[in-house]
């Protein structure tokens, strides 16, 4: 029916990121299928258990069964959500065969909207090399330090294959840094006691709300092909200057620009030019 919403399928609807994104989603009138292998506490739109890395599922899924109808769009969250949680080669299996099978499967029912969850680690975390300049952006080419980042970067390329491939296809990959909900925020004070505890991704963070933010604004981001953004809140996890964080942890490291008093070390001047993102929410409202 031509007035029905648009269906959002996200997957790892379970998730830190994903139960705010299928909040946000819904808040905006999408209609949302959430997908994952468990059931989330507070299911948002409908909820169908899904086995990612089997293919001929996550095509059922997105081309509807009996109790669903299709999806027009995907948003893809789920995964091993970080390094060291399962033995590399498991991480790499579950993450990349994932990947693979939903924007395989989203092609193949026809869906031409996809935004998925890269990851700020493809920037260069733990950064025990210095990054080649600060704030850091897209313009660098990927650094993993992990198996786990080296997947976020072969699904970029994939991402970036797969629309040369097909030019009517949207593929947005987000930088997502470290998801955070408000009962988080109590921590953060205690970090100012050492700058090298929260060094390894440059102090950052984003507010699950924000991310979920960047991800709806992707959905309706016009342009097609494959693109990447930084997703970060403006602010860093310190009640340091990041001048003073930078001068100290990496002496020598190029500043682009005037930086803020707190103003993020990972850039998200691009998808705040591309994207209109902006974040509306701070730690520093909370603590």
């Amino acid at each position: 029916m031509p007035d029905q919403p648009r269906r959002v399928a996200v997957t790892g609807a379970a998730g830190r990121l994903g139960r705010a994104v299928t909040a946000d989603l819904a808040a905006h009138g999408y209609d949302v299928l959430s997908l994952d292998r468990v059931r989330p506490a507070e299911v948002v739109g409908q909820f169908l258990e899904v086995d990612l890395t089997s293919y001929g599922e996550v095509v059922e899924a997105l081309a509807g069964v009996d109790e669903h109808r299709p999806a027009d769009a995907v948003v893809h969250l789920a995964a091993i959500p970080a390094p060291g949680l399962r033995t590399n080669a498991v991480t790499f299996a579950n993450n990349a065969r994932s990947s693979y099978d939903v924007y395989a499967a989203a092609r193949a029912v026809g869906i031409r909207d996809i935004v998925w969850a890269s990851s700020e680690t493809v920037l260069g975390l733990p950064f025990d090399t210095p990054p080649p300049y600060v704030p850091v952006d897209e313009e660098y080419a990927p650094r993993p330090e992990s198996t786990y980042s080296l997947v976020k970067v072969l699904e970029e390329e994939m991402a970036r294959q797969l629309c040369r491939w097909d030019p009517g296809l949207k593929m947005v990959g987000l930088r997502f840094s470290n998801v955070m909900h408000v009962e988080d925020y109590a921590q953060f004070p205690a970090f100012d006691a050492d700058p090298l505890l929260r060094k390894w991704n440059l102090w950052g963070y984003v507010d699950a709300r924000d991310g979920a933010q960047a991800v709806r604004l992707a959905l309706e981001h016009p342009a097609r092909g494959a693109d990447v953004f930084v997703v970060a809140n403006a602010d860093t996890v310190m009640s340091r200057s990041s001048a003073s964080l930078v001068a100290e942890v990496f002496p020598g490291v190029e500043v682009r620009g005037d930086l803020g008093e707190h103003e993020t070390l990972l850039s998200i001047a691009k998808a705040r030019r591309v994207l209109g993102y902006e974040p509306r929410h701070s730690w520093r409202d909370h603590v």
